[in-house]
């Protein structure tokens, strides 16, 4: 007996539709009008833009995450500073953190789907909550040894902090006036434009001397290039396995995952300008990581659909069959319902471990006045991210 037969079952219960009866009659309550409302233009919106299958859904926001931050790139001047993106960096941490602890792990844990129906019940069966708490514990990690390696690699943490979150460090205007074409002089705030002849891009140092772009900084930006491809395949695999879940939980995904991106983007454009690309050069490299993302999102549909996860909904409450023999270790889970819990444990990591100590940091001699006003507003956009993910759910 599967848990969808189960499911059938239970709704013959008379004290199972007596419960239903309730629910139905305090959805059409006069108290929940507003929530009613609040409810149907949320849903609305999100049928706009996603009106196809888990599927379809998914390849149409992994387009929207994508897409719009690589174009704005056009608008971004070379020598932007990303730290000057602090206040939606935070804004872009309250929506994941949020759409973390209010979409997915109850999703992952309990099964809550959005959406009407009446009143549904969890089996829970030994041991696998256990392998949810792995597989979140295993998507953790794989962003800790990623970030390890890229630091490894770029001789040491100062080189390139970066894991899918953390903004990068401004560069310093010597090193943006190489990459762009701009020399300065010996004189502070002169600054020449350089001509186009041929010969390797050069930087002029404090005593005059000419030297070229370390090989560090140019390493940096490549394996910056490597590092964004592999990540956006993780936001692909995000998107699959969100929408497979249910349309609310994909939904609010791609939010929070869209204002992540933004600020992300603009760091890593940053970075490699400052590696030596041109802004077109740049803009291209980026647009090319971003179709990790698209790579990602057809991984986790096909991991969804051939390898047994559930769609509609988790499979703590339908979806996968009773018989303990016929998944993964002896429970019910099957490799596609792995995909959200790993997706959850990649958001806890880029929330806290890869953007929060950046937003920790404050300018080294700077007025404290400044810097609580700045951490005030801080807050309020990770607040607001926050909010936005809880109104959501609340109202769903």
């Amino acid at each position: 007996m599967s848990l969808d037969d189960v499911e059938d079952r239970l709704q013959e219960c008379a004290v199972v539709q007596e419960l239903n009866a309730q629910r139905a009659a305090a959805r059409g309550g006069h108290h929940d009008d507003g929530n009613l409302a609040a409810s149907s233009l949320s849903q609305r919106l999100f049928s706009v833009l996603f009106p196809g299958g888990p599927a379809a859904n998914a390849l149409l926001a992994t387009l929207y995450i994508s897409g719009p931050p690589n174009f704005l790139l056009a608008l971004c001047p070379p020598n932007i500073d990303p730290a000057s993106l602090s206040v939606m960096v935070a804004f872009a941490v309250g929506g994941l953190m949020g759409d973390t602890l209010f979409h997915l792990l109850p999703e992952i844990f309990v099964g809550e789907e959005g959406g009407g129906g009446g009143a549904r019940f969890v089996l829970v069966e030994p041991n696998r909550n256990l392998l949810l708490g792995v597989a979140i514990l295993v998507g953790f990690m794989t962003f800790v040894a990623m970030d390890k390696g890229l630091r490894i690699a770029t001789g040491g943490s100062g080189a390139h902090d970066h894991a899918h979150g953390p903004a990068h460090p401004a560069p310093r205007q010597d090193e943006i006036a190489s990459s762009t074409g701009v020399e300065r002089t010996q004189k502070p705030g002169e600054v020449r434009s350089r001509g186009k002849e041929g010969g390797s891009k050069t930087k002029t140092d404090s005593a005059g001397k000419d030297k070229e772009i370390s090989s560090s900084v140019k390493l940096g930006g490549y394996l910056n290039l490597i590092a964004d491809f592999t990540h956006n395949i993780t936001d692909g695999l995000a998107m699959a396995a969100s929408f497979y879940a249910s349309p609310t939980v994909g939904a609010t995904t791609t939010v929070a995952v869209f204002f992540h991106e933004i600020p992300h983007e603009v760091g890593d454009f940053a970075l490699l300008v400052q590696s030596g690309f041109s802004k077109r050069a740049a803009m291209g490299a980026q647009f090319v990581t971003a179709l990790g993302a698209l790579l990602g999102t057809l991984i986790g549909v096909a991991v969804q659909e051939f390898g047994g996860g559930s769609s509609g909904g988790s499979s703590a409450a339908k979806g996968a069959s009773l018989p303990l023999d016929g998944g993964l270790l002896g429970t019910s889970l099957t490799w596609g319902d792995l995909l959200l819990p790993f997706t959850a444990g990649t958001f806890l990591y880029v929330g806290t471990v890869g953007v929060i100590p950046e937003l920790l940091e404050t300018e080294a001699g700077g007025r404290k006045a400044a810097e609580v006003r700045k951490t005030l507003v801080q807050f309020l956009a990770i607040a607001a991210g926050a909010g936005i993910m809880l109104y959501i759910s609340w109202h769903d």
